[in-house]
């Protein structure tokens, strides 16, 4: 093949790349939504295949529920409840397992076309592979996430949890930036610029961490703890913050502490973003760099302010949904001005 077909080819890999990038998103918020309602545990058994097929019967409903009566969720937490009630819940699950099989097929059949039209260039060939080997690891990740749950305690361990949510993370940078490499291959910025690149990792890395920590939040119900702010229950550093033993499991399982993380690093990231900012002011960018610099002081100040009002709300379910969203909203945005000051073509 041709430079100029293969100069087209990866016009049309970037488009489909972004467009799983854009399902990923809501798979993120959606899965948000479902660990708040507490909807993740209402389907007990992974059926990657027949799992896409709903309860088309009576009977098939209450064989369903039946199972579910038997978890801990329902004879700890939901005890009592109908089978409407866990109609409710489970629907959300499903369509959240549901976009989960779209999100592999809307990567996999693409993927094959292109493949065997011989449109992937050798050195995209691996990465593809790459992303699709951390998509299926993904999607063994959730079900070990909620299995968890399903044993003992009536919730999921928050290091699967987080680990899931992180990982997610990255397969949706990690395709970003080549979708980005492919619309942007020549894109080439100046040398003056390292440090501020090498400086937009680090802000990248502490997003990154913050997401992570906020995994952690949810993962220990930390959000609906210590629902005051800039306090924590009337002190700035609240009480309970080492009653774990051993130590370091009060940044993992206790939720003063993990909450108490979760502010820390945003309120580092208030600090470091706006020196970002300023570094980037000083140099010599392009019209694209300098706006995607200006977006991001606020959407800081958005997500910020929504992480304050989930809190003092105590965590209802559109808000911290748009926190959740803010928040991959705010890496993506690092990643874009990553790319943009990248010393090489991808």
């Amino acid at each position: 093949m041709n430079a100029i077909t293969f100069e087209n080819s990866r016009r049309a890999i970037a488009i489909w790349l972004l467009g799983v990038c854009a399902l990923i998103f809501i798979m993120v918020v959606l899965g948000g939504v479902t660990r708040l309602t507490r909807s993740g545990l209402s389907i007990v058994e992974w059926q990657p295949l027949m799992g896409a097929i709903p309860p088309l019967s009576e009977a098939q409903w209450l064989a369903l529920f039946e199972k579910y009566q038997l978890t801990p969720e329902y004879l700890k937490v939901n005890v009592g409840m109908g089978l409407t009630g866990f109609q409710n819940i489970f629907w959300l699950e499903y369509f959240h397992r549901l976009l989960g099989r779209l999100i592999g097929l809307a990567f996999l059949l693409p993927f094959v076309y292109f493949l065997v039209r011989r449109q992937i260039e050798r050195a995209l060939a691996p990465k593809l592979w790459l992303l699709f080997a951390l998509g299926a690891a993904q999607g063994l990740l959730g079900w070990l996430m909620v299995a968890s749950g399903l044993v003992n305690v009536p919730r999921v361990s928050p290091y699967r949890l987080t680990a899931h949510l992180g990982l997610a993370v990255l397969i949706y940078g990690a395709m970003l930036w080549v979708a980005l490499g492919l619309l942007y291959p020549k894109l080439q910025a100046a040398g003056s610029a390292a440090p501020l690149r090498r400086f937009g990792l680090v802000v990248t890395g502490l997003i990154f961490l913050m997401i992570l920590s906020g995994g952690f939040v949810a993962g220990t119900h930390a959000g609906f703890a210590f629902n005051d702010w800039p306090l924590m229950h009337g002190r700035l550093v609240p009480e309970g913050m080492l009653a774990l033993e051993p130590w370091w499991l009060n940044g993992f399982e206790n939720m003063a502490t993990v909450q108490f993380n979760h502010r820390l690093l945003a309120y580092l990231l208030c600090l470091v973003i706006p020196v970002y900012w300023l570094v980037a002011r000083r140099q010599s960018l392009d019209a694209r760099a300098r706006s995607l610099f200006h977006l991001l002081p606020t959407l800081l100040a958005v997500q910020v302010t929504l992480g304050i009002v989930t809190l003092l709300y105590i965590v209802p379910v559109p808000l911290a949904a748009a926190h959740q969203g803010g928040a991959l909203l705010l890496f993506t945005l690092a990643v874009l001005l990553n790319h943009r000051l990248r010393a090489k073509p991808v």
